[in-house]
């Protein structure tokens, strides 16, 4: 089983990291992709994955961090995807909930880290909230990349307009909140080789634990979900993520 998308450089994880990675490696996780959201948690993020062997890195600066995307940032952020430890360019993207930056910066941002993830041959890890349209727009007008589209949160009927970019979609505990239905929906659409699975933690816990900190251990949960959701057994599921993440993020996944 994997965690395709957590944010362990957060400080609510601070005092017993050692502590909520053993949970997670009894709870069958085995790699775990820690996002980076500026420079600063991205160089964080590849001390983690020096560190614990079951851990990768992104590295990338977040929508809400855009204005610190400057040449020195992406020159720093090349520098960090030269380790190997380090499978994609993220966390990236465009959120126009109105809590983000401006939209502009938001997009010069952006559209600077898909070509840099190009550059290097590496898959992009996107943030999309309330901005489906014009996160595509950027995506269709700058270098071509395949990636993950994370905590999916749109609905089914944007499904086929993401997969037709070569993006997996990837779904965390919002996916188990009765009142998601749109995200439910969406699960269930999405094809078994294009789907991952994640907690986004320490955020969007599963049903079971809502409200609390969110760890990798639970990614098991929210997979249970999903199975009993699109009619799948567990076992199969969680082989296909597994096998989803290692084709997306490639030999430096393993």
């Amino acid at each position: 089983m994997i965690d395709a998308h957590a944010h362990l450089t957060d400080e609510r994880f601070a005092a017993d990291l050692d502590e909520v990675m053993a949970r997670a490696s009894s709870a069958g996780v085995v790699r775990i992709l820690t996002c980076g959201e500026d420079v600063g948690s991205s160089e964080r993020a590849v001390d983690l994955a020096r560190r614990y062997p079951s851990i990768r890195a992104a590295v990338g600066i977040h929508p809400h961090r855009a204005p610190s995307c400057d040449d020195a940032a992406i020159a720093r952020l090349r520098e960090l995807a030269r380790d190997p430890r380090v499978v994609a360019i993220g966390e990236i993207g465009m959120d126009l909930s109105g809590r983000s930056a401006p939209q502009a910066t938001q997009r010069e941002a952006f559209a600077a880290q898909l070509f840099l993830a190009a550059e290097l041959g590496l898959p992009v890890v996107v943030h999309v909230r309330d901005a489906g349209d014009a996160a595509r727009k950027v995506i269709d007008e700058a270098a071509p990349v395949t990636g993950q589209l994370h905590c999916y949160s749109e609905g089914a009927d944007e499904v086929p307009l993401w997969l037709a970019r070569r993006f997996l979609l990837s779904f965390s505990g919002t996916a188990t909140y009765p009142s998601a239905l749109g995200v439910a929906a969406a699960a269930r659409a999405v094809p078994i080789d294009r789907l991952l699975v994640e907690t986004d933690a320490p955020y969007l816990a599963p049903q079971p634990h809502r409200g609390r900190r969110n760890e990798p251990a639970y990614v098991v949960l929210t997979l249970q979900h999903l199975a009993g959701l699109r009619g799948e057994p567990a076992e199969e599921l969680a082989g296909a993520v597994s096998g989803n993440a290692a084709g997306l993020f490639g030999v430096r996944w393993s």
